[in-house]
Order: C-alpha cells, then structure tokens, then sequence
C-alpha cells in the first residue's frame, strides 16, 4: 500500500510540473512571443515561403534593418513581413533608374544605404508606386520593404504605403523552421552581426 500511494503521489507531482510548464509557455508565447509564418518570396534571400520565425512583441522601438510583422488593415488584409527603411521623420528617395535606396534625417543628409541582404536592387517600379521621391515619412509611421526588391508590395505601394507603428505585430528574432529542405543552423540567425 505505501508503494501505491508513493507511485499515485510521483504522478501528481509529475502531472503538476507538467501543466504547469504548458502554462508557462503559454503565457511567455501569449505576451512575449509568437510564432509566425512567411507566405510568399517578398522577402528571399533572407526569409523564404513557408519559414517559421519567433518574434518578440512590438516594443514601439524601430530602427533601420528591423524584420517586423504588420497587421495594418487595408487592401491586402494579411499579415506582412517586411525590413524596416526608415523611421518617423525620416527621408527615403528610391532611385529606380540606378537601383539605389538613400535614406538620411533631412533631404540634404541621405545617404544611399549598403544593402547585402537584398535579392537586387530595385529596378522596377512597381505600377502601384505612386509616390514622388524622395518622400519623409510621418510620425509614429514606418516605412518598410521587401529584401525581394522586384517581387515585394511594401510601403512603396498605395495598397500598403506607411505603416503606422501601432499596427506592427512584433519583430522577428530568430527563425525555428525552415522552408527550404535544408536544415543549416547558421540560416536560422535573421540578422548580421
């Protein structure tokens, strides 16, 4: 009989612990994390269809070079995944003639930026792109792009245009599944050191 009660009492404690872990790890992915899905080539070669990313709630803290995930409404109504290109007050001016991106404070001060996690330069302007460069973007807004430059609908687009900051989901961290058949850990890291 002590057998038994030692053996039913292991289980509840083992139960306990256990429920309490899926608990935890609820509330840690309910308000600090999230896993999310890419859909589509938007933003190849960093992220591609079908990767699966951890990302940390949004923190109202951008800077050039974030991945975040938007959820404003409008024409597309989905999710995107997008690279942050500038920050409120900034000036952005796309150069689709020779493929350049400058970004700086004022339009006197842009520089063009270094991109080597881009796919190619953006050299096709797209017919939704109604903007006249360059362009500064509004407070409390972002403006983002694909790394797939030529296959990308990003804030260059009147379907999406600025991204009001109260609308971006989170920022990626780290990527857990790949899409591709490969399993490389070192493409598991998002951001360049």
């Amino acid at each position: 009989m002590k057998f038994y009660n030692k053996l039913v009492e292991n289980i509840f404690e083992i139960a306990s612990v256990a429920v309490s872990s899926v608990f935890a790890i609820a509330v840690i992915f309910a308000f600090l994390f999230r896993l999310v899905g890419v859909d589509g080539s938007s933003m190849v070669p960093t992220l591609s269809h079908k990767d699966w990313l951890i990302t940390s709630t949004a923190d109202g803290e951008f800077e050039y070079k974030d991945i975040v995930i938007v959820v404003q409404p409008g024409v597309l109504n989905e999710p995107l995944v997008k690279r942050v290109i500038a920050t409120e007050g900034q000036w952005v001016d796309v150069d689709y003639e020779n493929g350049k991106l400058l970004v700086g404070n004022s339009k006197d001060s842009m520089v063009e930026l270094s991109e080597n996690y881009i796919a190619e330069p953006a050299t096709d302007r797209p017919y939704s792109d109604l903007n006249e460069y360059p362009i500064q973007v509004p407070e409390n807004c972002l403006f983002v792009m694909g790394d797939n430059r030529n296959n990308s609908t990003d804030s260059r687009s009147s379907l999406v245009g600025f991204i009001d900051e109260r609308y971006v989901l989170g920022k990626a961290l780290y990527r857990v599944v790949s899409g591709d058949t490969g399993f490389d850990t070192a493409k598991f890291r998002i951001y360049e050191d």
